[in-house]
């Protein structure tokens, strides 16, 4: 798996379906324009045969949207697009925007990658990971999944030659996130590499040694304030007497086609070593990627294969030297290929190609034989294993959002129950209460719920009121009217009455200035859509359809159909509210939380939904 670095970092969402966000449009705006469709990069690269000049797909994107974003999938962010690029262009950035976007709309991940996203959460998880820091020092290896899994043997042999010249150094089996970064999973890639480079700061680790070409990519770019070192700086290539009639070429990993330091490294220690080295046509900054790159081989096998074959057919023959575990377990087959460490470690194996090299599942056996050798000869003055857990890019917010409600609402009622102030909604009394109102009772709820959203007032708690004041049944009826009309009153406001108040005000938010475009597309499905799945702010999403082109009438209906489930679900729940107070829990209680549970539900079904059919 290659990793290519964006050079910004953030990603808005716009709204849902088929659209688009900020910063991908302005991505998408300045290739369309920038690029001049030479088509340079074309003859080079087999994702672009397939899909045009990037100038066409950023059009595609500006005109589609949606799942055409699923397209960015099949390339393998390498990078080589930019490498040959005569207007200096990274296209490789626009491919990663379009997934990040995928992603936010739920799109994305595609089932496909369920295997990749395991692998890599195998590698975080407590069972595989282990953290041996040292008390008086600064420096850590980090050999990466991939070494470790593969070669277990080398692994302990670089961890034991870096502790003679340093023994304080500690060592960190662990997964650096690449495939979520490279799958646009970027805020859960963001906050499980911070979770690590802040555990590392707080424990005095400033400088790690790296095996992995991608860990070593990912490290530089998102771990300021450490120093980050290739191990293959730290071996002295000591001569192993190969064979002066055995010629070798080098593939350098795509993800590292921008570090000449790296390159000149690896080629240096092989020549120390005795190799006779022969470049291929594409090589350093011009390398081509091995068909694993950014995961596009699991959606498209056939791209992926295209790739080894133009690598192979470079090579000629010629036995491959390599620094990546994944290049050189992807690219095993015609020509014979070693990883540089297989060279330095096993010499006389690589060189006839029978060098011991596992594959899955065995990989996963010697991670924890690895892992129980640290813990054993390797004590650290600070162990762990990792146990943090990001939250999975908001997929379980939906249900998580719904249980939190019941769980404040429950802590309300047990506040209101032992401060005593809980008779005040005895039955009895909120009866009296609405009984004294008259007929004027619910006008006055129906009137107060119709200017709260206008108002930017939580519509919430005064749904709950309704529930206690007036049953399931009339709670429903009145609640559900006020949300409808405060609804429509926000619409007419910013539609007839202050339409440039109104823009002025969604300005502040690029997840809305897209929304008329998509209105034009899916017409009354984008409110049903965005009525269901709470992607905006409610209030704001009031005003925002104002500005769009749908008709009132479609606008009314939808929203009154689509706010009428949660409506049920908090209103059912709440008119058990007095019964609760009592100690007495009602079916209402019960059936009411189901509701909630459910309704919250609908965002997490609807993405599952998507991928399925992605």
């Amino acid at each position: 798996m290659k990793l290519n670095m964006p050079q910004a970092e953030k990603t808005t969402i716009s709204s849902d379906m088929e659209t688009h966000h900020p910063r991908l449009d302005v991505a998408a705006l300045s290739m369309r324009d920038a690029c001049t469709g030479c088509g340079i990069c074309r003859k080079e690269c087999v994702f672009l045969q397939r899909y045009g000049v990037p100038k066409t797909i950023a059009g595609n994107v500006l005109l589609a949207g949606g799942e055409y974003l699923l397209s960015a999938f099949e390339c393998s962010l390498c990078g080589l697009c930019g490498s040959v690029c005569p207007e200096h262009l990274t296209p490789a950035d626009l491919f990663l925007d379009m997934r990040r976007q995928a992603v936010s709309l739920g799109l994305a991940p595609l089932k496909s990658h369920n295997p990749l996203m395991a692998y890599e959460k195998r590698g975080t998880s407590p069972f595989f990971s282990f953290y041996s820091l040292p008390e008086q020092g600064n420096t850590v290896f980090f050999p990466g999944c991939g070494l470790t899994g593969t070669r277990p043997g080398i692994t302990l042999e670089l961890y034991d030659y870096l502790r003679q010249s340093d023994p304080s150094t500690g060592i960190v089996l662990d997964c650096c996130c690449k495939p979520s970064h490279d799958l646009g999973r970027q805020t859960y890639f963001s906050d499980m590499l911070g979770e690590m480079k802040t555990y590392l700061s707080e424990n005095g680790v400033n400088r790690i040694i790296v095996a992995c070409p991608n860990c070593f990519k990912v490290f530089k770019t998102y771990l300021g304030g450490f120093d980050i070192v290739s191990i293959y700086e730290c071996l002295d290539g000591e001569a192993l007497n190969i064979p002066s009639d055995t010629t070798f070429t080098v593939h350098d990993p795509c993800v590292l086609r921008h570090d000449p330091h790296v390159h000149g490294t690896v080629r240096a220690l092989a020549t120390r070593t005795g190799c006779i080295l022969s470049e291929m046509p594409h090589s350093g900054i011009k390398t081509l990627c091995c068909g694993e790159g950014g995961g596009a081989g699991f959606v498209n096998p056939e791209l992926g294969e295209a790739w080894k074959s133009k690598r192979m057919i470079e090579a000629d023959g010629k036995h491959v030297i390599t620094y990546c575990t994944g290049c050189s377990n992807y690219l095993k087959g015609p020509s014979n290929i070693s990883h540089i460490l297989d060279i330095i470690f096993d010499t006389d194996k690589a060189i006839a190609g029978k060098s011991k090299v596992s594959s899955s599942p065995v990989t996963y056996i010697n991670r924890l034989i690895v892992k129980r050798r640290i813990k054993k000869d390797y004590p650290g003055a600070i162990t762990r294993e990792r146990r943090f857990r990001a939250d999975d890019n908001g997929r379980k917010h939906g249900a998580a959002r719904g249980f939190f409600i019941v769980s404040l609402i429950i802590s309300a009622i047990l506040a209101l129950k032992f401060s005593g102030a809980s008779g005040y909604l005895e039955t009895e009394t909120l009866k009296a209460w609405v009984e004294r109102g008259g007929v004027f009772a619910p006008l006055i709820y129906i009137l107060i719920y119709s200017i709260s959203p206008a108002l930017f007032l939580p519509g919430l708690p005064v749904t709950i009121v309704g529930g206690i004041l007036f049953g399931p049944f009339w709670g429903v009826v009145y609640a559900i009217t006020g949300a409808t009309l405060g609804a429509c009153v926000s619409f007419l406001i910013a539609r007839y009455g202050a339409r440039s108040w109104a823009e002025t005000m969604l300005m502040a938010h690029p997840r809305l200035k897209r929304l008329d475009e998509d209105v034009g597309r899916q017409g009354w499905k984008i409110v049903a859509f965005t009525r269901l799945i709470p992607v905006f702010p409610y209030n704001l999403l009031n005003y925002a359809f104002g500005l769009t082109k749908i008709s009132f009438i479609h606008y009314a209906v939808t929203s009154f159909f689509c706010m009428l489930p949660a409506c049920i679900a908090f209103i059912v729940f709440s008119s058990s509210l007095p019964d609760i107070l009592r100690g007495h829990v009602s079916p209402a209680f019960v059936a009411g939380g189901v509701l909630i549970g459910i309704v919250s539900s609908i965002p997490l079904i609807v993405r599952k939904q998507r991928a399925k059919k992605s």
